[in-house]
This record gives C-alpha cells, structure tokens and sequence, in this order.
C-alpha cells in the first residue's frame, strides 16, 4: 500500500532572534534568554559547554528560575519588581502575552517558531473553508498563526487556563472575530468524537507532553497514548489536506521514529515526511551565532 515517502536526512529547523526573543547565551546548564525587553536564565541540562558572554551579562538577568528535583518545578526569583504579563509578538499579526509560570516556562515555547514560519507558508492565502485542527495547544500561539494565515482553526487544550490565556492572545492579535473555535477538552476524546461525526481537517498540528491530565482526569502517556492519537488524525484528514505536523519533548523519541509512526497512520497517501529536531540558535544581532541547543523532535507530513 502507499505510504508518503520518510525523508533520507533528517533536518534541524533553527529558530534565531527576533524582535521579542533570542537565545543571548547558553553554557554551564543553563540558558540565557531575552523575552521581549527581559533577560531570563532557566536550567538547560544539556547546555554541558561554557558560557560565551562573561559572568557580568549574565549577572543582569531579570529573573532566575531555580529548579528542585522534581521535573519542571521550581520557583523563579527576580532582581526587581516585574509586571504579571507582558506583550510580544511574531510576524506580522500574531501577539501574545509573555508570562512567568509555575513551571519555568514563559507562556510561549520560542523554538517553535521555525513551525509557525512553514505553517503559515503552507496556508499562504488560504480562505475560510481550509480548516485547520491544533491539539495541545496552550496559549495559542500556533492557532494564531494558522488563522493569520487565512484558515479556520479548532483549538484544543486541557486547561481551561490555556484555554483562556489563548483567547487572551487573539484578541490581543485582533483575531478574536476570526473562526476560531477554542474548546477545552481532551485531544483524545476530542479527536475521536470528530470521526464518529465524519468531520475532516486540511491540517493537523499535535503538541503533546510526555504526562498530563485531561479535564475529566484522564491521564494522558505519550509512549502508549500517542499512536491510537495518530492514527486517529491521520483519519481526520481530507483527502486534499496539506499537512500533519507533530512535535515531542521526550529525550527517547526521535524524530526517525515519530516520522515512521507517521507515515503508518497515513497509508494510502502520498506525500513527503521531513522529521528532525527543532534547535535555538545563539545571537542577539542581526548575524546570529552557530552554536544551538536542540530542544524538540519533529516530524512533519506535506502533501506534494
């Protein structure tokens, strides 16, 4: 049977400054970040080099998240009083409220930015009718690019507080009349009432964590969850759809892996598989830097 074609060479899709971030430095576990007028240092374990800049720049930071032993816990401590929130944007359209959270995030995942850029050119003009499906997702920033893009989204997430803080984004982005639908639900339940229904998608964007909870407490474990989730979209595309696109943050998943779980659950079509990892790249000017940290795996299905 026909099955899309896995690329031979994987691809590392680089995310460099822009106006509101950029990876200043990295080195010794941790990270050195600008989010639109603030500096952020957060652990990174696999930064096992040196730092560039000297101790001083580093010394300037806004804030510190100190980690504990638990995964993503800690608590961030702060040189001088800083707001709540905070506005940034991408492109030309898309603005959404920086935050620091209980988890050392910042309300926006700024390595995905190399998927806005080729999910907005997969939609470059696409019109109301080009409906578009994002699962995990957050804050909303991906939907907010697809719908810049012209397409109608459905965005999905657990928490009623992404939920929330994504409606916050559009409106923030003048998106808010746009057709999107933002529904907090479980991506599984969710995505297999839509093939009782019969309903189809030209895009498919999955985001999911290696643990979480749904709103109902359904636990939700990427090793054993994630093929029947796949699966499941792969029969939620149209015929004419154009992409599948699927991230995970999970040090023993690899992008070769997740494109072969793929182009199982799209047997029957043709098209091209690109898998590899999504890396920040150091710079704060306009040349950049070489150096980067990897810090997702991706694979990625386009239609020819």
């Amino acid at each position: 049977m026909t099955r899309p074609a896995i690329n031979a060479n994987p691809l590392v899709m680089r995310t460099t400054a822009w106006r509101d971030y950029a990876l200043v430095d990295s080195g010794g576990g941790r990270k050195l970040e600008r989010y639109g007028p603030y500096r952020v240092i957060r652990p990174e374990p696999q930064c096992l080099w040196r730092p560039a800049l000297p101790a001083a720049e580093w010394d300037k930071a806004d804030a510190v998240f100190d980690p504990t032993d638990e995964e993503d816990a800690g608590r961030w401590r702060y040189a001088r009083k800083l707001p709540e929130t905070w506005t940034m944007g991408w492109g030309e359209r898309v603005k959404f409220q920086g935050r620091f959270t209980a988890f050392r995030h910042l309300a926006v995942f700024p390595e995905h930015a190399a998927n806005w850029a080729w999910l907005s050119e997969r939609l470059a003009g696409a019109g109301h009718e080009t409906k578009v499906l994002n699962l995990f997702g957050y804050t909303g920033v991906a939907s907010l690019a697809m719908a810049a893009a012209g397409a109608a989204v459905t965005h999905i997430d657990a928490s009623k507080k992404s939920v929330g803080w994504a409606r916050e984004n559009a409106a923030l982005s003048g998106l808010q009349d746009h057709p999107i639908r933002w529904i907090c639900e479980d991506s599984r339940t969710f995505v297999r009432r839509e093939q009782r229904r019969g309903n189809l998608y030209h895009g498919i964007v999955l985001d999911p964590p290696k643990y979480g909870r749904g709103p109902d407490g359904e636990v939700w474990k990427l090793y054993e969850d994630l093929p029947e989730l796949i699966e499941g979209c792969g029969r939620l595309l149209a015929p004419d759809a154009r992409f599948l696109l699927l991230n995970a943050y999970s040090e023993r998943l690899s992008g070769l892996a997740l494109a072969s779980l793929m182009a199982q659950a799209l047997e029957g079509r043709g098209g091209v598989i690109d898998w590899g990892e999504l890396a920040l790249i150091e710079g704060d000017g306009a040349s950049g830097g070489e150096r980067g940290v990897g810090l997702s795996f991706f694979a990625r299905w386009r239609s020819q």
